[in-house]
C-alpha cells in the first residue's frame, strides 16, 4: 500500500503583508488538526516564529524556523533535513503550512516538493498569496517610481517585480486589511490583481486578518491545475533549487543583504529582480534600557520618514513592569502592541528591512528621540 503524501500549503506575500497574523488566526481554528509549520524568515532574529509560538492554543502545531531568507534556493540548508525529520513522523503530522519572506518567490518550495527526495512523500495542495490591499490600492506595488519616493525607480519596479510574480505562482490571491475598505475599493482590489495576475484562480477576503479554514486546507487545487497544463509562470522565469545566492555580506555596515543574484535553474539563466539592485538589507538594532513605547513608536515612524526601509518589527522591553510589546508596520504605518505572553525581555530588538538603509542614522535617530542607548 501506498503512503498517504502529506498535504503542503505555501504563503507567500510580500513584507508587512500580514502573513504571520493570518496564520496565527488560522492555526487558532484548527487546533484539532496536526499541524507542522515551517517559518521563513528575512532578518537576524525570527520574530514571526516567535509570535506564532506564544499562542499556546496551538497545541496540535510544531513550528520550524528556516532563517535563511530564501526557503529551499540552492544554498537553503534546512528546508530538506526538517522536511525529511517531519517524514519519519509522517503518522502524526496531517498537514504542512510553509510561510515564506517577503522577499522570496514559493517557486522554489514548488520545485523542492516536485523534486526526487520529496515528491512520493508531499502533495503541493495550494499556494496562497496574502496582499496588504491598502498598500495596493495606494500604488505601493507601481512600476512607475512614485509609489515609494524615498526609492529609485530601479528598486520601484523591483518591488513590483516581484510582487506580481507572487501573484502568478498563487492558486489564492488573500486581500488582507480590508476592514476599513468599501465595496468599491474591494472591486478595484481584484481588478488589480486579476489584471496583474490573470491566471489567479481565487480571490478571496480575510476580514480581521482571518480566512475561512475551508477556503485554505485540503483544497488540492496545485494537483487540479497540474492535470490542465503547467503551473508556473512562464514569463519571469522561475527562481528554482539551483539559484546560486550572492556572497555573503553580512559583515558590510551591519547589514544582511538578501542573496538573490543570477540564478540558474536548468532552463535558462535567469536573473531576479535582486542582481538588477542588490540594495536590500536587513539589520537588527537592540538596546538593553526599558522604552517609553509610545516614544519609541514615533522614534520609528521618524526613521520611516527618513531612511529607504520597507518593513520593521520587534519586540520592545517596556519601561511598566509586564509583557513585552511587538511593534511592526510597513514604511509609516507602525503599530504597537502589547503581547499577551508571560514571556519577558532583557532587551528590546527590532529588524528594519529595506532599500540601501543606514544603520548609523538608523540607531542615531532612535537614541536621540527616545533618550535611550540603542547599538
Amino acid at each position: 500500500m501506498t503512503p498517504r503524501r502529506i498535504p503542503v500549503t505555501i504563503v507567500t506575500g510580500f513584507l508587512g503583508s500580514g502573513k504571520t497574523t493570518l496564520l496565527s488566526n488560522l492555526l487558532g481554528e484548527t487546533n484539532q488538526q496536526r499541524l507542522a509549520l515551517l517559518v521563513n524568515e528575512f532578518g537576524e532574529a525570527s520574530i514571526d516564529g516567535a509570535l506564532l509560538r506564544d499562542h499556546k492554543r496551538f497545541g496540535h502545531t510544531e513550528i520550524h524556523d528556516l532563517p535563511n531568507g530564501l526557503v529551499a534556493y540552492s544554498e537553503d540548508e534546512d528546508f530538506l533535513p526538517v522536511m525529511r525529520e517531519i517524514l519519519t513522523r509522517r503518522q502524526l503530522i496531517d498537514h504542512v503550512l510553509i510561510e515564506t519572506s517577503g522577499l522570496a518567490l514559493p517557486t522554489a518550495v514548488m520545485e523542492r516538493l516536485q523534486g526526487e527526495d520529496l515528491k512520493d512523500h508531499f502533495l503541493l495542495d495550494a499556494t496562497l498569496a496574502v496582499v496588504d490591499t491598502p498598500l495596493l490600492l495606494a500604488e505601493g506595488f507601481s512600476r512607475s517610481g512614485h509609489a515609494e519616493s524615498d526609492f529609485s525607480p530601479q528598486a520601484n519596479q523591483s518591488v513590483a517585480s516581484l510582487f506580481e510574480q507572487q501573484l502568478e505562482n498563487a492558486d489564492i490571491v488573500v486581500l488582507n486589511k480590508i476592514d476599513l475598505l468599501n465595496d468599491a475599493d474591494l472591486l478595484e482590489a481584484e481588478t488589480q490583481v486579476r489584471v496583474l495576475a490573470p491566471g489567479v484562480r481565487f480571490v478571496e477576503l480575510a476580514h480581521k486578518a482571518r480566512l475561512n479554514k475551508q477556503l485554505t486546507l485540503g483544497l488540492r487545487l496545485h494537483e487540479a491545475m497540474i492535470s490542465h497544463g503547467p503551473r508556473y509562470a512562464p514569463i519571469h522565469g522561475i527562481p528554482g533549487i539551483s539559484l546560486q545566492p550572492l556572497p555573503d555580506h553580512s559583515g558590510l555596515n551591519g547589514h544582511t543583504h538578501s542573496g538573490l543574484g543570477a540564478h540558474v535553474h536548468g532552463l535558462a539563466t535567469h536573473k531576479h529582480f535582486h542582481e538588477q539592485d542588490s540594495g536590500w538589507q536587513s539589520f537588527m538594532v537592540r538596546s538593553k534600557d526599558p522604552q517609553d513605547v509610545a516614544l519609541l513608536r514615533r522614534a520609528v515612524i521618524e526613521v520611516a520618514k527618513t531612511e529607504p526601509l520597507l518593513r520593521v518589527k520587534g519586540f520592545v522591553a517596556p519601561k511598566e513592569c509586564g509583557p513585552r510589546w511587538l511593534i511592526q508596520g510597513v514604511r509609516t504605518r507602525i503599530e504597537a502592541q502589547p503581547q499577551l505572553t508571560e514571556n519577558t525581555l532583557s532587551q528590546s530588538q527590532l529588524v528594519f528591512i529595506g532599500y540601501h538603509p543606514s544603520r548609523p542614522k538608523t540607531v542615531a535617530l532612535l537614541s536621540n528621540i527616545t533618550g535611550t542607548a540603542w547599538r
